[in-house]
């Protein structure tokens, strides 16, 4: 009989995110993202929701209305300005920007749209405003350790990850 997702159950996963009205694909991931069920939330509620009672092999699709979860589009959060004004380390689209306003807090902008003379920043989440669809496969499915517990997912001593290739969030 095989394993079902419960508290205390640790989950490898991978999925991808489709954008409900276009059918495009938004984001995937294919290397398996682990977590203990339960013990840290790194979905939305309601994908975790969904994945309750499933064992390895199981494929779900769970819809997502982005407004529930990072509200709705806020225009004013969008801005465009003269390349010239921006860093060359800037100029490519998806890159990811963390800017600071007058208080002291963080937003991570992205760079939506580039031309000869301008460039677009948003700082919306890329799932405001849209409905998606979460298509997750189910790779396993198992009693977490202690440490994984403690830890709140897989832990792999075989990935060989070079730090040089880390960058700051």
């Amino acid at each position: 009989m095989s394993e079902t997702i419960r508290d205390g159950k640790l989950v490898e996963l991978t999925y991808k995110v489709s954008d409900k009205k276009t059918g495009h694909v938004l984001t995937r991931v294919e290397f398996p993202l682990g977590y203990v069920h339960g013990h840290n939330e790194i979905l939305a509620p309601s994908v975790h929701k969904e994945l309750e009672g499933k064992s390895a092999g199981d494929v779900i699709e769970v819809v997502i209305d982005g407004n529930q979860i990072f509200g709705p589009r806020d225009e004013s959060l969008v801005f465009t300005d003269r390349i010239d004004n921006v860093p060359e380390e800037y100029r490519q689209v998806g890159t990811s920007i963390l800017k600071e306003n007058d208080r002291g807090q963080t937003r991570s902008f992205l760079v939506t749209h580039m031309d000869d003379e301008t460039l677009t920043l948003d700082g919306n989440n890329p799932l405001s405003g849209r409905e998606v669809i979460f298509t997750l496969e189910i790779l396993t499915v198992r009693d977490a350790t202690d440490a994984e517990t403690r830890a709140g997912g897989t832990i792999d001593s075989r990935v060989d990850i070079d730090p040089s290739l880390l960058r700051p969030v």
